[in-house]
């Protein structure tokens, strides 16, 4: 597996911006030396947008969960943008445009840098709580460029920011950082800042739906917010899978995801086995 960071030129974000990449090429996957065949690597690997949560960056899958393991196990590409606290939405002005970042440029970046699949089954974005609400807006805002996304513990705040008037603070900021990110805060739930209408503008356009798969933990205190967005989709009749049990706000929570996760959108069916492949396949003989 090839690791590595790269600082780079972005027009969206109008500066140089970093990210972290990890690259299932090592061959002792591809079998010889005695070793078998791991049978994703029969196939193109598949490109995984990994976006972080509120206060963190992109450290964080890497830190907190198995997802180096993961990808060298299903063979996948992973790319990890840091969010800066700025729920991946196109913010006002020339500056800061976070979702023509991660679901534009970054992705055609990547595609070209690495040598991967252009082809839209072969894209996914996955994303915890803030980064959950990123994955959302990200797939659903580039419909065209991504067939899966999954959506952790997403916050989904725009309903409880809408019509927030000078002096509205709550948890996560307060209203001038809302009014930056999101704009006219008395247009946001019609705004494309809103993964809802951001549904409903794939359904008009008649483009085609990235799949979904949601999950949240019953004791999460973003759980209402995620149950209204569920009913939405199947009040609308758009496909997805929604996942909700014991669990908090917390990486125990979304570690129990993640592989399900990646699982569904390689559309391995439940319950089949598959070859646990180590990071060091050579000791496993």
């Amino acid at each position: 597996m090839s690791f590595g960071r790269i600082e780079n030129y972005f027009e969206s974000m109008r500066r140089v911006m970093e990210f972290r990449f990890v690259l299932p090429d090592d061959a002792r996957m591809k079998g010889g030396n005695g070793m078998p065949e791991n049978p994703h690597y029969q196939r193109d690997a598949k490109l995984v947008l990994l976006l972080n949560g509120y206060t963190h960056n992109n450290l964080e899958w890497l830190v907190h969960t198995d997802i180096f393991d993961l990808a060298l196990m299903y063979n996948l590409a992973l790319i990890l943008p840091s969010g800066e606290n700025g729920f991946y939405t196109n913010w006002e002005g020339g500056n800061d445009q976070f979702a023509d970042y991660v679901g534009r440029e970054l992705m055609d970046y990547a595609v070209k840098t690495f040598g991967l699949s252009d082809r839209r089954e072969d894209h996914m974005v996955m994303g915890l709580s803030m980064g959950g609400f990123g994955a959302l807006h990200t797939g659903l805002a580039y419909p065209k460029t991504f067939g899966h996304i999954a959506a952790l513990s997403s916050a989904l705040i725009v309903h409880e920011i809408a019509g927030g008037k000078p002096g509205f603070v709550n948890a996560g900021g307060d209203y001038p950082y809302y009014r930056r990110v999101f704009g006219d805060l008395d247009q946001v739930l019609t705004s494309p800042g809103n993964p809802e209408q951001l549904v409903l503008d794939i359904q008009e356009q008649g483009d085609p739906m990235p799949e979904l798969y949601l999950a949240c933990g019953s004791e999460d205190f973003l759980l209402e917010p995620n149950r209204q967005f569920r009913q939405f989709l199947q009040d609308r009749g758009v496909k997805h899978v929604y996942r909700e049990n014991p669990g908090i706000h917390d990486y125990r929570f979304w570690n129990g995801h993640v592989e399900s996760a990646l699982r569904w959108m390689l559309d391995i069916p439940e319950g089949s086995e598959v070859p646990r492949m180590s990071r060091f396949p050579e000791l496993d003989k």
